[in-house]
């Protein structure tokens, strides 16, 4: 595959932002239709792939991770977290190859695509990894950059990179600093703690002892630094749709 070019010579993206078997995960929107039958809508690789779990995670198992999701939702999150018509953020930040990149330097030339991964131990994440870099020449051909963001290790950003055959490089959002001004973390329930710390290793991913993770959301940020697109959902199996995204980059330069 191409490698994008960008300021500072290298193509970023996030995000979480998690090169891990499949097996250690929990369980693992609207679009048009420019989406081939080769290449399926990626709601529809995400609901196959929850569909798979059915057949392989216990069902009380299952249950918990569901109540998860609602207790996370019963916060408020997706609505007090930066929505459309807010001012985007800034930071610095760097990926696993030691460059640096000011959000507002890349906005300020044209629209981005900021999305946060939760880890590379999380499928779903991979799923919606592969498929944006798919979109990258229809995501940039419409006026903007993909900026991915995770709280996951640089050397681990590298090996969900090479697992997926990305030739991308993650930002390290360190201890979810970037999602936090953004209003995009959570606390996990106590229920699942267990599973993230002791089965996914979450703790070895992030780096931190800490129980926390982003929504693996995704804004469009036009070149005034406000945010034009939100996808915002509590749960981890839904991701914002690709062709959604580009629909709302060609908006947003208009």
């Amino acid at each position: 595959m191409n490698t994008r070019t960008i300021p500072f010579a290298f193509t970023i993206f996030v995000v979480v932002v998690s090169g891990c078997s499949e097996s250690a995960s929990p369980e693992g929107e609207h679009s048009d239709t420019t989406q081939t039958e080769e290449t399926p809508m990626l709601s529809e690789q995400l609901e196959e792939k929850a569909a798979a779990s059915v057949t392989r995670i216990p069902a009380d198992v299952r249950q918990t991770y569901a109540e998860a999701v609602e207790t996370v939702r019963g916060t408020g999150i997706e609505k007090s977290a930066k929505q459309v018509g807010d001012a985007a953020i800034d930071a610095e930040l760097s990926g696993w190859d030691g460059s640096s990149v000011k959000l507002s330097e890349l906005w300020q030339e044209g629209p981005i695509v900021l999305m946060w991964y939760r880890g590379g131990w999380c499928p779903y994440c991979n799923i919606q990894l592969r498929a944006m870099q798919q979109s990258m020449d229809k995501i940039e051909d419409a006026g903007a950059k993909l900026v991915v963001l995770t709280p996951e290790l640089p050397e681990k950003a590298k090996e969900t990179a090479d697992t997926n055959d990305l030739d991308i490089v993650a930002l390290h959002d360190k201890g979810s600093a970037v999602a936090k001004d953004y209003g995009l973390v959570f606390q996990l329930p106590e229920p699942i703690i267990p599973a993230y710390r002791d089965k996914l290793k979450l703790p070895e991913y992030n780096g931190d002892d800490a129980m926390e993770l982003p929504l693996a959301a995704t804004y469009v940020i036009d070149q005034s630094g406000k945010i034009t697109y939100a996808f915002l959902d509590a749960d981890y199996k839904k991701r914002a749709e690709p062709a959604d995204v580009i629909e709302a980059v060609k908006a947003a330069v208009q």
